[in-house]
């Protein structure tokens, strides 16, 4: 008798709670964006509740932006991931507007920052979830282009007086203002809010007689927010 050379059955993997939790966050997300209508919502969010493997979770998420970087991990769990695309493809040939994150969200360690009556530039490395700066009569230039990206969100602990910090991010980018200010506040110019299709940041903190600058960088114009396809 021959073998029998016929491909074995896909394995598939089942859901924990987590894993849905996590499905529904992004669900969340997006509907605060405003990507999916209350009937696509409850749709989806009753799938999710009800999925009992992985490959039933990633259609759910497939289509947004906020869920590219769980998409990607379920991908690789249930073995769907892409490989490495071959030079000259057009996966290879990312153009600028087709950002996507350098590194797995959180795979670096946590940032520091102290300026008193000074400040410094901080390239925010790749993967970094959370940076935390302190400021006195000074401020830091924070560029977050690096690290930022579909489905990543960045936490910007700042606790200024009579300072602030410059913030600089790509298009596409959402932020959100949790700070506490006292005789001060942020300013959040109109070109770098963009609609969470690049991640998010979330600025928190205290300040006293003081604020932070948030600019699109050097280089983007304002017609790119939201063309991040």
């Amino acid at each position: 008798m021959a073998d029998d050379d016929s491909p074995s059955p896909q394995r598939r993997i089942r859901a924990s709670d987590q894993d849905r939790d996590d499905v529904l966050s992004v669900i969340t997300d997006a509907v605060t964006n405003g990507r999916l209508d209350p009937e696509e919502t409850t749709e989806r969010q009753d799938e999710a509740i009800g999925a009992k493997f992985l490959d039933e979770l990633l259609p759910l998420i497939d289509d947004l932006p906020e869920g590219d970087s769980l998409h990607r991990r379920l991908a690789r769990q249930t073995g769907q991931a892409p490989g490495p695309a071959a030079p000259g493809s057009e996966l290879a040939r990312r153009g600028p507007a087709e950002l996507s994150p350098a590194a797995e969200p959180g795979s670096a360690s946590p940032m520091n920052s102290v300026a008193i009556m000074s400040g410094r530039r901080l390239d925010v490395p790749p993967g970094t979830a959370e940076v935390t700066t302190y400021a006195l009569m000074g401020g830091d230039d924070i560029d977050l282009c690096d690290v930022m990206g579909p489905g990543v969100t960045v936490e910007l602990n700042s606790y200024a007086m009579w300072a602030g910090n410059d913030v600089f991010v790509p298009p596409g980018v959402r932020i959100r203002d949790e700070t506490i200010n006292i005789m001060g506040g942020n300013d959040i110019h109109g070109p770098a809010q963009g609609d969470g299709s690049n991640g998010t940041v979330i600025l928190k903190g205290l300040s006293l007689m003081a604020g932070h600058d948030v600019r699109l960088a050097k280089g983007y114009r304002a017609k790119d927010q939201g063309q991040l396809e």
